[in-house]
């Protein structure tokens, strides 16, 4: 940094360290100099250095750590391919479900915490699942982590007239070849889409550990078997840990 004599705003020393940042002098995971060495290079207080990084922590450039230190926002995404997930020949095993089987072809390290509930159906799972509000479903509430950091909030529900009695009420992180759905006579046919973009909700937000100005992906799949739908996937996908893809067929 080039020394100054002029005393700064915070917006101007947001804009001088975003340039930094943008430029690669600062790069990604770097620490940044202490509030004492900022405040003495821009010849302002404290106070005008806070304010200033915390314009850029609210863009998501800056993160802050346990004992007051803060980087530059360093991330390792996956790319999480929505075409290839749970199409086809599914990547399935006693061991693992797809998504974990994909998150460990490319080379990360998978787990996820399973909390499983039967009760009435909410007003938008009754839509999903077109039933009607208050009937039973099987609940299914994942916290998924990669290299044992969360990557993403993943509920299903079942219609109860389907999964009541089954595998899908069983406890614990339960995978079988080829999917539950199909092993208990329910398989899915084909899914259907639907992909909003938001910010967290506050609980969202301290799940996955998001930092301040962190959009989410919200990630609604609905399973449809051979007459009416089978499950609901609602998966919330921090914006800064995922790359979505699609490969989509357009010839013809």
């Amino acid at each position: 940094m080039t020394p100054t004599s002029r005393r700064l705003t915070a917006k101007a020393i947001a804009d001088d360290l975003r340039e930094q940042i943008r430029s690669g002098r600062l790069p990604p995971g770097a620490a940044l100099p202490t509030s004492r060495e900022l405040s003495e290079h821009y010849g302002v207080t404290a106070k005008t250095v806070s304010a200033g990084i915390d314009v850029l922590k609210a863009e998501g450039l800056v993160v802050g750590e346990r004992g007051g230190r803060r980087r530059v926002r360093s991330d390792h995404p996956v790319t999480w391919n929505l075409t290839a997930f749970e199409r086809g020949r599914r990547r399935d095993s006693r061991a693992m479900d797809d998504w974990s089987a994909a998150i460990t072809m490319a080379g990360r390290v998978p787990a996820q915490q399973v909390e499983v509930s039967t009760g009435p159906a909410t007003s938008d799972v009754a839509r999903w699942l077109e039933i009607s509000p208050g009937d039973p479903v099987v609940t299914r509430e994942r916290v998924r982590t990669v290299d044992d950091r969360p990557f993403q909030l993943s509920t299903s529900w079942f219609p109860g007239t389907i999964a009541i009695g089954t595998l899908l009420e069983e406890a614990g992180d339960v995978a079988v070849p080829g999917g539950i759905l199909k092993s208990i006579g329910h398989p899915q046919q084909h899914v259907r889409d639907e992909i909003s973009i938001r910010m967290p909700t506050p609980e969202e937000s301290e799940r996955l550990h998001l930092p301040p100005g962190t959009p989410v992906a919200q990630h609604v799949r609905i399973g449809y078997g051979e007459h009416a739908p089978v499950r609901v996937m609602r998966t919330i996908a921090p914006g800064d840990r995922h790359v979505l893809v699609y490969e989509l067929d357009v010839s013809g």
